[in-house]
């Protein structure tokens, strides 16, 4: 099994001149907690959560409205090849402390997400405790 049978495909995502404004109604519409920043092509730039935007604009007196995702969001991105195994993703995620990983096609474009509960929803046990403890670990 690998990454492909359980990621997200086609992501909705971001360009990194929208406003923080736009990219947080955009998780609130998708009921999602990250998304993509990529460039036209669609090549990850980075990602943006609702925590980059709360700690990093709102909590320092910025305006949402105003300030851009490049200027908050997480780059570069860690990604991972559309033929990644799950232990790729599950070790990934463990080691780095996330949650969601973007996954890219051969060409490097965006193509699906893999998030904690997806690797949660498959069989591979050993894989679930590990990420959710390495996860929840602060860091």
């Amino acid at each position: 099994m690998n990454v492909q049978d359980i990621m997200t495909p086609r992501p909705h995502c971001c360009l990194p001149e929208a406003t923080l404004a736009d990219a947080a109604r955009m998780m609130l519409e998708m009921d999602v907690g990250e998304i993509p920043v990529t460039d036209r092509e669609l090549k990850v730039a980075g990602v943006i959560t609702d925590r980059d935007i709360v700690v990093r604009c709102v909590a320092t007196g910025g305006n949402p409205q105003h300030s851009t995702v490049q200027s908050c969001m997480t780059a570069p991105a860690l990604t991972l090849k559309d033929d990644a195994s799950l232990e790729e993703c599950a070790r990934l995620m463990a080691d780095q402390q996330i949650r969601r990983v973007p996954i890219v096609d051969a060409d490097g474009a965006i193509c699906g997400m893999v998030a904690q509960a997806d690797l949660e929803a498959t069989d591979a046990r050993s894989l679930k405790a590990e990420v959710a403890e390495r996860v929840a670990t602060p860091h």
